[in-house]
């Protein structure tokens, strides 16, 4: 396999992999909350989608390991990847019982019951994103998931975020029809679509309802999964 991210994208990663916390907690502000609400509302919908499995787990792009972290322990067997070595040395403090890969070739090909990939692709060129992801359904067992997680596009306030955010300088937003057919592109499906992360924390009460508006465009972000045919 080559390499998963582009030379400029693994510098510029390298280079906030020590500020990408403090930088994040500025970016996410609007919303009322900080960085671990959104990386624990991931772990919490993964447990939905996917149960507690047992079978092995990666998280594809998991720069710091603010997620991978909390996955080991629901999920039995957690590994990350990430090109930017010093993400992962990060990554590897945070949550030293998962297994860690910096390169892509050492990671085992149809091994994986699961591959979440959490807000990494609008860093990816577009032309490489089929590429990409034909590439990271190799590494799922047969009828594993590919978990996607992107920004959505159709959210004004979410544009806004990028737009202000200094490690999202060069993001182009994924549409969610996009990363259907990129799932579908590459010999999973059909996939499936939620839109999530609805309401700031001023509106926290109404949180509970987010499951049952999963079909509204209007999330802050969205997820979309598919399995390996």
């Amino acid at each position: 396999m080559a390499e998963s991210f582009d030379p400029q994208t693994k510098a510029e990663f390298d280079q906030y992999a020590g500020s990408y916390d403090e930088l994040h907690k500025q970016n996410v502000a609007i919303s009322g909350e900080g960085p671990e609400y959104f990386a624990v509302y991931k772990q919490r919908f993964l447990e939905r989608l996917l149960g507690r499995q047992r079978t092995p787990l990666l998280d594809f792009g998991c720069g710091i390991g603010n997620l991978t972290r909390l996955l080991v322990g629901p999920f039995a067997d957690v590994a990350g990847y990430d090109p930017s070595l010093d993400s992962v040395a990060l990554a590897r403090q945070r949550a030293p019982e998962a297994t860690f890969y910096a390169d892509l070739d050492a990671i085992p090909q149809g091994h994986f019951g699961a591959v979440v990939v959490a807000n990494v692709l609008h860093h990816v060129p577009p032309a490489d994103r089929a590429p990409l992801l034909a590439k990271v359904a190799r590494v799922l067992a047969p009828g594993g998931k590919l978990v996607v997680f992107e920004h959505n596009p159709h959210n004004p306030v979410t544009r806004k975020v990028v737009r202000d955010c200094a490690f999202d300088e060069n993001a182009v937003l994924l549409p969610p029809s996009e990363t259907r057919g990129l799932l579908e592109g590459a010999g999973l499906g059909p996939a499936s679509l939620d839109y999530i992360v609805f309401f700031p924390r001023p509106l926290a009460a109404l949180r509970g309802l987010e499951p049952s508006l999963s079909w509204l465009p209007l999330g802050a972000q969205y997820a979309a999964w598919a399995s390996k045919r």
